[in-house]
Parts: C-alpha cells; structure tokens; sequence
C-alpha cells in the first residue's frame, strides 16, 4: 500500500491518482476493499484499448463518459452531496456517486492510462475535466453524468461562483489529491469536528509538504486544542517553504505570540 508519505516526497508527474486515492481512503477505512475500483479502472482501459481511439478531443470525452458515467453509472451525489464517502475514491467506486473532484479524478486518471491528455479545472466549487486530441480540447462535467459542456457554461459556471470568466487553470496531481481531502476538511470546520479537521489537515501536508498554506491551517487547529508544541512545528515546517518575507514575516510573529503564550 503506498504511504501518504511517499505522496509527498514524490515529483508530481509520478504520482498515480488512483494508488493515492486508495491510500486516503484506507487512511479513514483501513479495511476498506479496493478491489472494484481497480476492476474497473483496468476493465475500462481494456476497452478504450480494444477499439480503435478516437482522434477528436470530442470523440475521446465521449468514450471516457460512456464508460465512467454510462455502463457503470457513476455520478454525482446530488441528495447528500455532503456525505463523506462521496470524497473517498474507494467508496465511490462502490457507491457509483461523488463529488465532482473524485468523479474528476477518474476521468483524469483513466485519459492517462491510455495515453490520452486530461486534466481537471478548477471552477469556484466546481470541477471540470478536460480533454485533449486532434489538436483540439473538449470539456466534461463529472458531476452531470459525465455530460458534455461548452466553453460558455463552464464561463457562466465560474461567473455563478464569482469568478470572472477566463483560462482555467489545470490542476497537479497534487492539487487534484488535496482538493480531495480539503473538502472533508472544510466540512469538519463548519461543524466543530476539529479534531477531525486535524487529522484531515495532518494528511494534507504529508501529500503537498511544500504548500505552505496548509500548515498555516493545521498550526491553528493545533493551538485550537492546545498543542501548542505542535502548533510551532508546523509553522516552523511552514517558514522552510515559504519565500514570501510577507509570509515569513507573518509566521515569525504567529511563532512570538505561540511562545509569549507558553509564558
């Protein structure tokens, strides 16, 4: 099984989304059986392999919805949207429903694994997937039972979410992962789980160590609850990744205050 560990000392292009995926969600379901979506992870690469490819942008995202969205009828979660398992790979695999970032990975990862180019957008709540072949691109939303959207929805998806409409940035593998845990992280802030936001902000800088961000996040949740050692560890880990002096500046003086605080 791989280590959330290793996620993090690995460069971005060598990670495998799905062994990462798998590996959160064994992180909150060690006995969790992996074994249908790695079924249908190869199940789908078989058959994208066995007919001739589609040379479209448009003919590939087709195909990858047929599969993905059509015979196995995987979705989103639009009754319970909130529910954990929809942000847990294995489990939606199982369940045939998700969020848009864990549809999202599907996608991506099976365009790869035959060859083809995909990558995940990031929209204001909201995550698309894009397609590439024969020199052109199409989009998908996951989410839509994998439908096929145009470059003015997804403009007025990112306007409804207050942002103005442009190029789309492609995600990393490690954006896409931690994207993924964020939005459990997010949900268990809302409702007091702290202590499970910490766990949740503890896997997060073992998959993306050098976003400096998420230490800030954790180091607060930490003196939350009152570890404070922990809390100057993590903002120390944060002050080696940085090279903002705004940032740095701003760290140090968090670090006075968490010491002034131990006096």
């Amino acid at each position: 099984m791989m280590e959330l560990a290793t996620i993090g000392l690995m460069d971005d292009d060598d990670i495998d989304l799905i062994d990462a995926g798998i590996a959160l969600s064994l992180a909150d379901r060690p006995n969790a059986d992996a074994t249908r979506l790695r079924r249908l992870m190869s199940g789908w690469a078989i058959a994208l392999q066995r007919d001739p490819a589609p040379a479209t942008a448009q003919g590939r995202a087709l195909r990858l919805a047929g599969l993905i969205a059509g015979e196995a009828g995987l979705t989103g979660d639009t009754r319970d949207y909130d529910n954990p398992l929809n942000a847990d790979l294995v489990a939606v695999a199982t369940r045939g429903l998700g969020l848009p970032i864990s549809l999202t990975i599907l996608y991506v990862a099976l365009a790869r694994r035959v060859g083809w180019r995909g990558d995940a957008l990031a929209l204001p709540g909201h995550v698309l997937v894009e397609v590439h072949g024969g020199g052109t691109s199409a989009l998908i939303d996951p989410f839509d039972h994998g439908c096929s959207i145009t470059p003015a929805r997804a403009a007025e998806i990112a306007r409804s979410g207050g942002t103005v409409a442009g190029a789309f940035p492609a995600m990393t593998n490690r954006q896409m992962l931690v994207r993924l845990v964020s939005n459990q992280a997010s949900r268990a802030r809302l409702a007091g789980q702290v202590l499970r936001a910490l766990a949740l902000y503890e896997r997060m800088t073992l998959i993306a160590p050098r976003t400096a961000a998420l230490w800030w996040e954790r180091a607060a949740l930490e003196q939350r609850i009152g570890r404070l050692p922990a809390a100057r560890a993590s903002l120390t880990a944060m002050l080696e990744t940085t090279h903002d002096p705004a940032v740095a500046h701003r760290i140090k003086a968090k670090l006075a205050s968490l010491a002034r605080s131990d006096n």
